[in-house]
Formats: C-alpha cells, sequence, structure tokens
C-alpha cells in the first residue's frame, strides 16, 4: 500500500572539535527533518557538538536518536574496525549512555538508536552480532526504536525479539537487487529532483530501481539522508516538498500509526 505518513531521518553532529563534516548547517537541516540521528563519539561527535545537536533536535521537536559507530575517528567510521561482539556491543552500550544523558539534560528522551557506517553493515551481515546488540539493547534501551535495512539480520532479530524497530529506506544511496544499499566511502554531487522522485516512487509504488537496472519491492517507514552528502540540504528541500505535493505526511516514527514499526 503506499504510504500516507513517514519519517525523514539524517545523521547529524558529525564532527569533532573545530572540524565539521557536514555539507549544511544542522540548524538548516533540523526544520526539515523528522528524527536526527547524533554522532555519539566515536566515529565524530563530542561532549560540546552532542549537547548542542540534542538542544537543536529538542527545540525543533524532532525525534533524537543515538548514532553510535566504531572506534574511528580517522576514518569517519567508514572502516571496518576488528573486535569482539562483547567488545563492539560495549562501544555501542557506552555511546547511547553518553548521548541519552544530553536528552535528559534537556527534559527529552531517547527516540531511537542507528548504529553508523560500516557498524551498520557489520550488523547487517552478522547475525551473532546482531543477536548480542538487539539482546543489550532490549535491556538498555527497550523501548528505543532500532533503525535498520528491511532485509538486514538485525531487522529480523530484533523483530523476534520484540525490540521496537523501524525500516529504513535511503534516498542518497543506490541499492542491489538483494535489497541492501551499495556501502561507498564517498558519495558524489545528486541531483535533488532526481532523489526526490527516488523518495516519492518508493513510497507510492514500494519500488526502486537497483545498480544492475532491476526494480526491486521495498517497504520502510523512515526516508533516510545524509547531511555529509554534496547538496544535501537542496536534497532535503526537494524530497520534502516532493513528498508534501504527493499527500505524504512527515512525522517522527513515535506518531506513525503502523504496528510493524514495533515488529
Amino acid at each position: 500500500m503506499p504510504l500516507t505518513v513517514v519519517d525523514i531521518n539524517c545523521d547529524m553532529g558529525e564532527g569533532f572539535g573545530q572540524w565539521r563534516l557536514a555539507d549544511a548547517e544542522d540548524t538548516k537541516l533540523m526544520g526539515l527533518i523528522s528524527s536526527a540521528n547524533i554522532a555519539a563519539g566515536f566515529h565524530a561527535g563530542d561532549p560540546n557538538l552532542m549537547d548542542a545537536t540534542v538542544r537543536l533536535a529538542t527545540q525543533y521537536g524532532v525525534g533524537i536518536g543515538a548514532h553510535p559507530g566504531y572506534r574511528d575517528l580517522q576514518g569517519f567510521g567508514r572502516r571496518r574496525i576488528g573486535g569482539t561482539n562483547d567488545e563492539i556491543v560495549n562501544d555501542i552500550v557506552y555511546q547511547i549512555g553518553a548521548l541519552r544523558e544530553f536528552t535528559r539534560r534537556y527534559g527529552s528522551n531517547l527516540q531511537h538508536v542507528k548504529p553508523h557506517g560500516a557498524l551498520y553493515m557489520e550488523l547487517a551481515a552478522n547475525e551473532e552480532m546482531s543477536r548480542s546488540f538487539v539482546g543489550t539493547l532490549r535491556v538498555v534501551a527497550p523501548n528505543a526504536y532500532l533503525f535498520c535495512m528491511g532485509v538486514s539480520a538485525t531487522y529480523r532479530i530484533a523483530a523476534e525479539a520484540g525490540q521496537p524497530v523501524i525500516r529504513e529506506f535511503y534516498a542518497d544511496r543506490d541499492y542491489d537487487r538483494s535489497g541492501s544499499i551499495v556501502f561507498t566511502r564517498r558519495v558524489g554531487r545528486l541531483d535533488p529532483k532526481a532523489v526526490a522522485d527516488k523518495v516519492v516512487r518508493a513510497c507510492v509504488e514500494g519500488k526502486v530501481r537497483t545498480v544492475e537496472g532491476d526494480d526491486i519491492d521495498i517497504a520502510f517507514e523512515s526516508i533516510c539522508f545524509h547531511s555529509d552528502t554534496p547538496g544535501s540540504l537542496e536534497i532535503a528541500t526537494a524530497m520534502r516538498a516532493a513528498l508534501t505535493a504527493n499527500g505524504i505526511r512527515i512525522a517522527p516514527v513515535s506518531e506513525l500509526p503502523i504496528t510493524n514499526a514495533r515488529g
């Protein structure tokens, strides 16, 4: 069925000290999204930036999510880092806890958790790691939505365990015929209208074109784009306008009237 309401999420607060990786200012993007994935210190982010981004999201009424990554500031979390499942999951718990304290500071709460970059892709494919991660999430953040791909091991395991779970559609990434995004460390400038058309088609028809040239079915509750994609502000503006023009309302996941968002 065509979607009539959808969440838009974006990775935010991705800098460190004086450095900023976002193509557009967080303030400009925050007014265009409904959920923010806030870097929690390992791939990007620091205490001052986390504080400022959480405060900004609270002011805009945007749902706040922890965006934990591999301990890889130099590689921006887009390189796989070795470690045992316990070591990786403990790093995730550490980052969730740090971000959650800033939400409490501003009278907000942790809406969701979304792993970043190479960690997101590793969890998607690694059933043992996903089971450890989801099992831990059931203890430390049982009411937080988990954002992941619908074709991932993460989604299946979270749904089985009863963790609230949200499937994502990636506006600024390509898909292969397996239904997975094509992981990349660098994205060139995209045509905002083409991205908006892709998103509207996914919402209305439930279809996306793959890099192999096939059309595949796609199901999701949230649309993701990245603040470090060149032209991210133009992409977000075009995408939101196109969704609205097609009668699709944008709302945080906590407001979505769909039951499968909770597994």
